[in-house]
């Protein structure tokens, strides 16, 4: 039986616990515009449900005066609770403590968080706000950090994990988000290896903290975020979506909602979307927004190679990933980023048994020797590859374009799609019609007394014979020739019959994906 005193000596050490580094701290992240980290489990978390672990550990660090100076809690709010009736696990640093700097304590208490995870088979959120290592601990805050990028790695494709930016993310800091499926960055945060006072040493170059590191530098042009937001709020509410889509492990099934809109709805504005002009652009998002439930999608790495668009959406209820050619983007061609940014988007839906829809209009791969020297032929690999290794209900459907290597990288029958669709309009072949003419009648053009109208003969002629899709459904290629009007019923009813499909890869440790 409790005794008064120890009852009592719990209550102040909750009150302590909960108030992080002090009232002042506090009121110096609120005049940031940020949350404090409880405020944001609370705001994230479906009310009541938050369980908190660890609350009373404190750091072990005895040098530079720190043997003084302790915070129950030690920098980092941790435990587990439900979003939307799922349990998740969730972990907040706290900026008011030691800058939200890393001990091995503070480590010790996400990686039990991070285990704990794995074993009952839930989402893993992290909420970084963090100075990055507390170097008074030295080696041990290395230590620190590794455990728990450790477990990062033993947990990629065993449990979703999420990764908010908040606030500051430096140095080794950054690599266990990175590691994460999916990183959120508020508006004012960054993430970098060497500050801008390194950077300004080792090259001379001024540079600020935004431009260095900040949510949109990561969003537009390294790729690591996928998305930006505003404000703390913002995000919070991102996370909940997107985690909508996902299931709790990749033992699970993706959450199926109670369908809003009508699995047999026909747009027949699909039907005059494909422009009169081979080369004339069109937005792909239109097409998507038409066939998805109530035009809800939710496009992931939006900022970056938006030459290619992934993302979830649902059909008929059932969360699905969508990967899809942007022609109003660079005429949706295939380029070292999108390649890299595609393969992550299928291999995480492969992970976690999210069925792949893919929309093609691809004229081929970015020509040019600053792709050849990026490594584009690589980074198309890596796509290549995941749709290859893909074992989930696939369905593809080719809208125009789909040239060359790009058609095989574009998950192609010959990659183990499932139902492959194409438009009347769709153009399949080695290379487009005006370039295959003037490759394979070079000789008789020049001689031509009229070249142009025999050039526009000849066009014609190879486009009849060769660059249609009924050409391609005869060899059976092209499961279907679908009216584009009949795109939403027709992906839907092919995801019905194929949500049981069972389809295996050879034993083996893993495969050695082109990195």
């Amino acid at each position: 039986m409790e005794t008064p005193d120890r009852l009592q000596r719990l209550e102040k050490l909750e009150k302590e616990a909960s108030l992080g580094g002090g009232a002042e701290r506090i009121k110096a992240q609120h005049g940031k515009g940020k949350l404090t980290a409880r405020e944001r489990i609370d705001l994230l978390l479906d009310e009541g449900t938050f369980q908190e672990t660890d609350k009373f550990v404190t750091h072990r660090c005895t040098d530079f005066g720190l043997e003084e100076n302790k915070f129950l809690g030690d920098g980092v709010v941790t435990g587990y609770g439900r979003i939307n009736g799922r349990p998740v696990c969730v972990f907040a640093e706290d900026f008011t403590v030691f800058g939200g700097s890393l001990s091995l304590a503070f480590a010790e208490k996400i990686v039990k968080l991070q285990d704990l995870a794995m074993k009952i088979g839930c989402p893993v959120i992290g909420l970084k706000d963090s100075g990055g290592a507390r170097i008074q601990e030295g080696v041990d805050s290395l230590a620190g950090y590794t455990n728990v990028f450790l477990r990062n790695v033993l947990a990629s494709g065993v449990v979703p994990q999420i990764s908010a930016i908040m606030g500051p993310c430096a140095g080794g800091a950054v690599y266990s988000p990175a590691i994460t499926d999916f990183i959120i960055m508020v508006g004012g945060s960054y993430m970098f290896l060497t500050g801008p006072d390194v950077v300004k040493a080792a090259t001379h170059e001024d540079v600020t903290y935004e431009e260095l590191g900040g949510a949109m530098v990561h969003n537009e042009k390294s790729g690591v975020a996928h998305f930006a937001v505003d404000s703390d709020i913002e995000c919070i509410e991102l996370i909940k979506k997107l985690l909508s889509f996902i299931p709790q492990n990749n033992l699970a099934d993706p959450p199926i909602s109670e369908p809003t809109d009508r699995a047999n709805r026909m747009d027949t504005e699909l039907d005059d979307i494909i422009p009169a002009s081979p080369n004339k652009p069109y937005d792909m998002l239109e097409v998507i927004m038409k066939v998805v439930d109530n035009g809800d999608f939710l496009e992931v790495h939006k900022h970056y190679a938006p030459n290619l668009i992934v993302g979830f959406a649902r059909l008929n209820g059932r969360a699905a990933g969508i990967v899809a050619n942007q022609p109003a983007v660079l005429a949706g061609v295939l380029d070292s980023n999108s390649g890299m940014k595609g393969a992550r988007f299928v291999r995480f839906c492969d992970c976690f048994n999210i069925p792949i829809i893919t929309f093609v209009d691809v004229p081929g791969f970015l020509p040019g020797t600053a792709q050849e020297w990026g490594g584009v032929i690589k980074n198309g690999a890596k796509l290549l590859y995941a749709f290859c290794e893909a074992t989930v209900p696939r369905v593809t459907v080719i809208t125009r374009k789909a040239y060359g290597g790009a058609y095989c990288v574009m998950s192609s029958k010959h990659t183990r799609t499932d139902v492959n669709f194409a438009w009347p309009s769709a153009e399949i072949a080695v290379m487009g019609p005006d370039g295959a003419v003037k490759v394979l009648y070079r000789k008789q053009l020049r001689e031509a007394k009229n070249p142009a109208a025999l050039e526009q003969q000849l066009v014609t002629e190879y486009t009849e014979k060769f660059a249609n899709p009924f050409v391609t459904a005869s060899k059976g290629y092209i499961d279907a020739v679908i009216r584009p009007v009949t795109t939403r019923p027709r992906i839907i009813e092919a995801l019905e019959m194929i949500d049981s499909k069972r389809d295996t890869n050879p034993s083996k440790k893993h495969g050695n994906i082109p990195l």
